[in-house]
């Protein structure tokens, strides 16, 4: 589909450049949220009309964006979630929560306006660009950590996480594997059932549990035949 632009799009083009674009990023994005018009002969002529205004709007904008963005430009945004040694989130810092944060500190700032392209989900330092206007890009860092200390460690370049050497992962899982296999005996003679210490005897000398009793009685008869 062609449209023609309304502002500046970044990697399509200039205001009032007509553009050819999918028709779902057309319908989906640039024609409802007033990006962009069709490119008719009726709308092309609509669009010199309104061209100053457009124009001028921009500008205002534009100068709004440029007041945000060199109050946020190079801030560093902290942000405390709870994380295994690896640095792995239980649960993720998505753009709503960035969002969130600069709204606190006293500038709004939409989620679009963050250039997020996936959740953070691990502990470290991160540079989020912001798109507060097509003509205006600042940056900030983001910092996400489990305590104010440790933020403050990342700050400096340290390594918080704790990483296992490969020899580490392959010691760890033979300890495991050795563990599923002896668990049940184990945990039966810890629990103090009855038997467990006996039945674990006679396992080990060849025999099965309830054999000495056989004997027992074997032996008694063999003194009644003597007697007699």
């Amino acid at each position: 589909m062609e449209v023609i632009l309304l502002e500046r799009i970044g990697k399509l083009g200039q205001m009032g450049d007509v553009v050819r674009v999918k028709d779902g990023f057309a319908r989906n994005f640039l024609l409802p949220r007033g990006k962009a018009l069709r490119a008719t002969a009726d709308n092309k002529k609509r669009f010199e009309e309104m061209k100053s205004d457009l124009q001028a709007r921009n500008l205002e904008m534009k100068g709004e964006a440029g007041k945000i963005g060199s109050k946020l430009n190079g801030k560093t945004y902290v942000v405390l979630r709870q994380a295994s040694e690896s640095g792995q989130l239980f649960g993720s810092v998505s753009s709503r929560d960035i969002a969130a944060l600069i709204m606190a500190d006293g500038a709004e700032v939409g989620r679009s306006q963050i250039v997020l392209n996936a959740p953070i989900k691990t502990i470290g330092q991160y540079k989020v660009p912001l798109a507060l206007h097509p003509e205006v890009e600042v940056g900030i860092t983001v910092t996400v950590a489990r305590s104010a200390d440790e933020a403050e460690r990342l700050a400096r370049g340290e390594d918080v996480t704790v990483r296992r050497t490969e020899a580490e992962e392959e010691s760890a899982a033979a300890a495991a594997a050795a563990e599923a296999l002896f668990e049940p005996e184990a945990v039966k003679a810890a629990r103090g059932e009855e038997g467990a210490e006996g039945d674990g005897a006679a396992k080990q000398a060849g025999a099965q549990p309830g054999d000495a009793p056989a004997k027992a009685t074997k032996g008694k008869r063999k003194k009644k035949t003597e007697e007699a």
